[in-house]
């Protein structure tokens, strides 16, 4: 285990998480400009958003395997001068530079999705809830600082000149994570006499469930990041204040990188987040099919709605240690539901875009992710009635 330099190494992580959701929340804002500006088609807009999560399918079980050779710090590394090329090609103008970046984006980012909480059970084995807090802390809060952010810069920089300095915090990170290298450590450095024991969680049950409890809430988180602004705009709602609603929706989620840990071990918290989860993402979703122009209601609704958000991604990344016995089973458990959950999760926006175009209302779309929302729930339920993942 790592013991040494933690306050560093949760400094520098959480720089790192702070660029793992950034790339992508700062496209929502951006949507109109890109088609208007490029020329990308109606129908492929909400590619842009899928992408990454495509990238994430089909790179995380390949993430792990580079990590066993390489170590997880280094592999981080690397992986992000893969994020920061991306980001900034983005910055050309034109349709295949877009596609292009998103997609070294989307890989870059995986390498944290998948390692981060790893290192977090290796470097902190003591201090697991206060490193998986502020990992997802850092996550969410700059994810949606980066939204409101990217809507204030779209009205009045250039789309290039947006990209270019939203992407600079990557930068930041990577310079900030280089002492981690000095503490990297790889899978087949662990002596003869005592290697890692674990059995695969590709052929247990409780992977699987983990895995479409991860897919369920990135596909219904994704979707809202995705539509909700349309949604309240076909309602008369103006864009400035669907932006800043969906700003005040991944806020609200904060808290929960906190609330989830302390709540998640006990009996009577299993209730408390099993009930907001119910009326933040089963009941959320079709609130915002109300007809509703208030601006004081949809922020309540936005609020409850992102609170349900938190709480199904907190409990995603809990599952991950809470249910694992070592790093490298952990990286594994990470791997798998980055992988298969975020193929499953990739659909969710152009589907639901096409149903809508399909139907001319967002009504059915809406219904979907409510009745996703409740398989959620009760996944999430069998999970933590199930023993850990085998050693």
């Amino acid at each position: 285990m790592k013991n040494k330099n933690q306050t560093w190494f949760i400094v520098s992580m959480m720089l790192i998480a702070a660029n793992l959701r950034l790339p992508i929340t700062i496209i929502p804002p951006l949507l109109k400009t890109i088609e208007k500006n490029l020329g990308v088609p109606s129908s492929l807009i909400g590619l842009i958003t899928s992408i990454p999560l495509v990238a994430f399918a089909i790179f995380s079980p390949i993430i792990v395997k580079v990590a066993k050779k390489l170590g997880n710090e280094l592999t981080v590394f690397v992986f992000f001068i893969i994020l920061i090329a991306g980001s900034y090609l983005r910055i050309i103008p034109a349709v295949w530079a877009i596609f292009i970046g998103t997609t070294l984006v989307g890989i870059g980012v995986d390498s944290g999705n998948v390692l981060v909480p790893a290192m977090i059970k290796d470097h902190l084995p003591n201090r697991i809830p206060l490193g998986t807090g502020l990992y997802t802390l850092s996550m969410l809060a700059i994810g949606a600082i980066g939204t409101a952010l990217s809507g204030v810069f779209i009205t009045h920089i250039s789309l290039s000149a947006t990209l270019a300095i939203l992407s600079a915090l990557a930068i930041g990170a990577l310079v900030v994570w280089i002492p981690n290298l000095r503490s990297n450590t790889k899978d087949n450095s662990v002596t003869i006499s005592n290697p890692p024991k674990y059995r695969t969680v590709w052929n247990q049950r409780v992977g699987w469930f983990i895995t479409l409890y991860f897919g369920l809430q990135s596909l219904v988180y994704y979707s809202l990041l995705t539509w909700t602004p349309s949604v309240m705009e076909s309602h008369g709602v103006s864009s400035i204040v669907s932006s800043n609603i969906l700003t005040i929706l991944q806020l609200s989620g904060l808290p929960c990188s906190f609330i989830v840990p302390y709540f998640a071990g006990k009996k009577n918290g299993r209730k408390f987040l099993n009930t907001f989860l119910i009326i933040g993402y089963v009941l959320g979703p079709l609130m915002f099919l109300l007809n509703i122009q208030s601006t004081a209601w949809l922020v309540i609704i936005s609020f409850l709605t992102g609170f349900g958000s938190g709480i199904a991604f907190n409990e995603a990344i809990y599952f991950f240690t809470n249910k694992t016995t070592n790093p490298y089973q952990t990286a594994e458990v990470s791997g798998m539901a980055h992988s298969a959950g975020y193929l499953l999760a990739a659909f969710g926006p152009v589907v639901f875009g096409y149903i809508q175009n399909l139907s001319g209302t967002w009504t059915m779309t809406m219904i979907i992710m409510a009745v996703l929302s409740a398989v959620l729930v009760t996944t999430g339920i069998v999970i933590n009635h199930h023993k850990p993942i085998a050693e």
